[in-house]
């Protein structure tokens, strides 16, 4: 009885003997499957995401000019979004000082004072005052028509200093095209070369991110340029009208003492 128990567990020891050692043999042979995916993994990865050389040249000059282009548009937007917020303020258009010296010397009707006034302080109201005063003496209306005339001028040399902003916002999303048509242009060509398989993949993937790239920064450059300049316009719109109301108010005073001369 006891010789054949003993039996028994030689039997069930062997079994899981020969069971263990047929594990350890497939995880092995699996390991060792394993083993070149992981590396071929592993050299992707290294390899993997393009680098930003690999954007911006994308493999062809022409692209890299592109690239050139959007970096010009998107420093000449930055340019002109500070010259705008620098130029265009309401202390620069619409100074105070001037505004008020002018009144004063209005209302004791000394005339060559806020003519003074206006050429110490050089800027959009002061000449448009000047051009009023130089019609002085053909009446009201004529006056005010140089007061208008003088307004509008102002107002288009400022519009164009401002639309300058609206070309960065046209012309960004036009080179982001551009690039986005190129990338396109050589991932296609990419098909017709020799690569197979994952080598093909990986070219056709660089090719088309990089087309893409171009689109996404010439829409980041176009928006807060357009913005910039919707904004900025029609705050200076709103000031340059602002000023012509101003100086008609201030020249009021001419209109009665063009009556106590005609008594």
């Amino acid at each position: 009885m006891m010789q054949t128990v003993k039996h028994g567990y030689l039997k069930v020891a062997a079994v899981g003997s020969l069971v263990l050692g047929q594990a350890m043999l497939l995880a092995q042979d699996a390991q060792e499957a394993a083993a070149p995916v992981a590396e071929q993994a592993a050299a992707a990865g290294a390899s993997g995401g393009p680098t930003f050389w690999g954007v911006v040249y994308g493999g062809s000059f022409v692209n890299l000019l592109v690239w050139v282009m959007i970096a010009a548009t998107s420093f000449a937007t930055m340019w002109f979004i500070i010259d705008g917020l620098i130029k265009i303020r309401r202390d620069k258009l619409l100074p105070g000082d001037v505004v008020e010296g002018v009144r004063v010397a209005l209302s004791e009707g000394d005339l060559q004072a806020a003519l003074d006034t206006c050429e110490a302080n050089p800027g959009p109201v002061s000449r448009i005052l000047l051009a009023g005063f130089g019609n002085i003496s053909e009446g009201y209306e004529v006056i005010q028509e140089s007061v208008g005339s003088a307004a509008e001028l102002e107002s288009e040399q400022l519009m164009q200093r401002v639309s300058y902003l609206n070309l960065c916002g046209q012309i960004a999303p036009m080179l982001g095209l551009m690039g986005t048509v190129i990338g396109m242009v050589f991932a296609f060509a990419t098909l017709g070369q020799g690569a197979q398989g994952a080598a093909k993949a990986q070219m056709l993937a660089q090719n088309i991110s990089t087309a893409l790239w171009t689109t996404c920064v010439g829409l980041l450059i176009s928006v807060p340029a357009l913005l910039s300049f919707t904004l900025i316009r029609n705050y200076a719109t709103r000031l340059i009208l602002e000023s012509e109301a101003t100086v008609l108010d201030l020249i009021k005073v001419l209109r009665n003492a063009e009556v106590e001369d005609d008594e």
